[in-house]
């Protein structure tokens, strides 16, 4: 059987190289080098990506052994049918490190046909660190190497030729995140007012907001996948169907990096707050809302939770009823992503474990969810029932106790579970089920919530009611009960 590096396609050979791509990773391999190849196929971008490898871990080499090919697998439910596709990725035209390429990664600033700059070096990426010099470069952090990078282009090409620099990490407003570093490293380096004047008037720094689950290698389903696809790929990337891509910037932008004329789910505003609202309440929110709760009931991944009846008319409910009416863009908008999420949880592909969705479910909870408590409260002077009981059952969820090496387990149908959560939460939890009010002594917690959730109207009363429900009878009535309660 062939291996990709075999195949020689010729198709985008010729195209010059437009996007400098700091990370390699699963990701942006299957979401923005996607996006890429698609738009070249359809003939309305027609450039080419050069990865730089932002850390020293690793090897560089691994694209490059298959003529930077690979594939892209995307499995799961779209419109209501499971699709499984597969897209070989020719956009990515050359793999260097920045630390054994240096050189080459300077040239590539040299580049008048380099125009845009596209990075994901995790949530942790986007930093400031105190005392990095420019000669450090490139052994300094990724904001460093950039404002490097930049500084470089700046003084071969000079005012005019600013990029527009894309970053993909998963904090809010990582755009004006990155600017602000590389602005303190510029002064940090005396590096002179004209290039500041550069940094903000000719590049454009775009705040932006992503969404795909990417799995990676399928390592445990190769062998069969390799069989279908008729040829063996050490870079295989497997995703689900959905995806979105909303950058913050100004209108000509865009034709700079025209991918939105080939797939619509690229969106560009003026201002994304409303899209990371959306995402928050209703992705995120709809995965905490239920979580706690549907473990215990005793499910163990998303997909067994979604094809449960009564369960998944509980995440209906409480998605459609509650959430989707506190959301600012256009009810239909709201409603579509809310549809897509409802088929995204249920894809046949992805075991997505809900222990892992309830990691540090106190703060997802006061981000995700509470909004929404307090945005339908405003509304229709009413608490969401559904919300609400979700916050019950968390509680339920957080009764625990230390084991010898100071892990924090509960139980459930008498198998113990790790509660994963910051020693000061767990803390909290241990002494809270000491004493005769565990409701009020958690909902009165500013530390979790920044406000005192007793003092809000009736909160108190309806947690308290959905939390001595659950003490008394088995979850899956309970949420049976509530499903059938109009």
């Amino acid at each position: 059987m062939k291996n990709l590096s075999e195949i020689k396609s010729k198709e985008f050979q010729s195209l010059p190289v437009k996007v400098l791509q700091f990370g390699e990773g699963n990701f942006l391999r299957a979401f923005a080098d996607w996006y890429i190849e698609k738009a070249n196929r359809m003939g309305v971008f027609n450039g080419r990506v050069l990865i730089a490898k932002p850390t020293d871990r690793g090897s560089a080499k691994q694209l490059t052994a298959q003529n930077c090919f690979y594939t892209v697998l995307s499995r799961g439910r779209d419109g209501g049918k499971i699709i499984e596709d597969s897209d070989v990725i020719s956009s990515v035209s050359e793999c260097i490190s920045c630390y054994d390429d240096c050189g080459r990664l300077l040239a590539s600033a040299e580049s008048p046909e380099i125009s845009v700059v596209i990075s994901n070096t995790t949530e942790a990426g986007i930093v400031y660190n105190n005392g990095e010099k420019l000669s450090d470069f490139p052994y300094v952090s990724f904001p460093a190497k950039l404002t490097a990078v930049l500084y470089h282009r700046y003084k071969t090409l000079g005012r005019g030729s600013g990029l527009l620099i894309l970053p993909v990490e998963l904090i809010e407003n990582n755009g004006k995140a990155l600017l602000n570093c590389v602005l303190r490293y510029a002064d940090d380096w005396k590096l002179g007012d004209d290039f500041i004047n550069y940094l903000t008037d000719d590049c454009k720094f775009c705040s932006t907001l992503v969404d795909r689950i990417v799995t990676g290698f399928p390592s445990d389903e190769y062998e069969s996948i390799t069989k279908k696809l008729g040829y063996e790929d050490n870079l295989l990337v497997a995703c689900e169907p959905y995806h979105s891509w909303i950058i913050e910037g100004r209108e000509e932008w865009k034709n700079i990096f025209p991918v939105h004329l080939a797939d619509s789910s690229v969106v560009w505003t003026n201002d994304l707050s409303a899209y990371r609202e959306r995402k928050v309440k209703i992705l995120n929110g709809a995965h905490t809302m239920s979580a706690p709760a549907a473990y215990l009931c005793g499910f163990d991944i998303v997909r067994d939770m979604m094809r449960n009846p009564y369960f998944s008319a509980y995440i209906k409910k409480g998605l459609f009823n509650e959430i989707l009416p506190t959301l600012k863009l256009p009810y239909d908008e709201s409603k579509a992503f809310a549809d897509a999420v409802f088929e995204r949880f249920d894809n046949p592909f992805i075991d997505h474990r809900l222990l892992d969705i309830s990691l540090n479910s106190v703060s997802k909870y006061k981000t995700r969810c509470l909004p929404s408590v307090l945005d339908y409260k405003e509304m229709t002077g009413k608490l969401p029932k559904v919300l609400i009981f979700s916050l019950a059952a968390l509680l339920v969820f957080y009764n625990g106790a230390y084991d010898e090496n100071g892990d924090f387990y509960a139980e459930r149908n008498g198998i113990k579970y790790r509660i994963r959560d910051s020693r000061a939460v767990t803390d909290f939890f241990y002494d809270a089920y000491k004493s005769e009010d565990v409701v009020g002594k958690v909902l009165s917690n500013r530390d979790f919530w920044d406000v005192d959730l007793t003092e809000i109207d009736g909160m108190y009363n309806a947690v308290r009611h959905y939390f001595d429900i659950l003490e008394k009878q088995s979850i899956k009535n309970a949420v049976k009960r509530l499903v059938a309660d109009e």
